[in-house]
């Protein structure tokens, strides 16, 4: 789990290929201090885990899930990436809870500075927009931010100077692909109230149920 607070931006070192997965060797500094084999890394807001590591490297293998769902099958070596490792139990949640399970991808399709904020609008696919709301979260090439805006085919976001400082988010330009990951409560909310069948068929779960019990 993840809270979508960049701890640093990595460099993709080298990238070798297979017939349907990938692996990746990135450098990195400050999220390598108490790394352990098996650790999980958020890289560009999807969960990997460390397979290898050295005082300035790390390598992680990229499933054919993850290639087809994210913009990792399109990284080349020398790119940057956003790294995070897993959350601290003992730490301030300073973002959202973010799982590292890229929803899909977005496009870029416009850039705008206003005064000191710099607004990114995102097309995205409609099973993607259909859990984004006005000043709820997003995580956006797993950056934590809040929705600014929302229309029928693309979302807004306004980030400060600093987040965009510190994340690959200074480097993104008009049509990139940016990995998407939608507040997993919207997620959870609607597959609760989405009937579950019997064997016979019929339903025992209900608006009616849940809302007895709490829901």
């Amino acid at each position: 789990m993840f809270t979508g607070i960049v701890e640093e931006i990595g460099t993709i070192e080298n990238i070798r290929k297979g017939q349907h997965s990938a692996v990746l060797t990135i450098r990195a500094d400050r999220i390598l201090e108490d790394m352990k084999i098996g650790d999980s890394i958020a890289v560009n807001g999807v969960c990997l885990t460390v397979t290898s590591f050295s005082s300035s490297v790390f390598t992680a293998d990229v499933m054919h899930e993850t290639l087809n769902r994210s913009s990792l099958a399109q990284a080349a070596c020398g790119s940057h990436v956003n790294l995070e490792r897993a959350m601290a139990a003992n730490g301030r949640f300073g973002g959202h809870l973010v799982a590292g399970h890229v929803d899909g991808v977005g496009t870029i399709s416009d850039i705008r500075r206003d005064d000191t904020a710099i607004w990114y609008t995102v097309k995205a696919d409609p099973s993607i927009l259909k859990y984004i709301i006005e000043k709820g979260s997003v995580a956006i090439d797993g950056i934590s931010l809040t929705v600014a805006g929302v229309e029928a085919d693309r979302f807004s976001i306004s980030a400060i100077p600093h987040t965009v400082q510190v994340t690959i988010l200074g480097e993104r330009r008009k049509g990139d692909l940016v990995n998407l990951e939608n507040d997993m409560i919207g997620k959870y909310v609607e597959r609760l109230l989405k009937p579950v069948a019997e064997p016979s068929g019929r339903s025992t779960i209900t608006r009616e149920f849940l809302t007895r019990y709490g829901y």
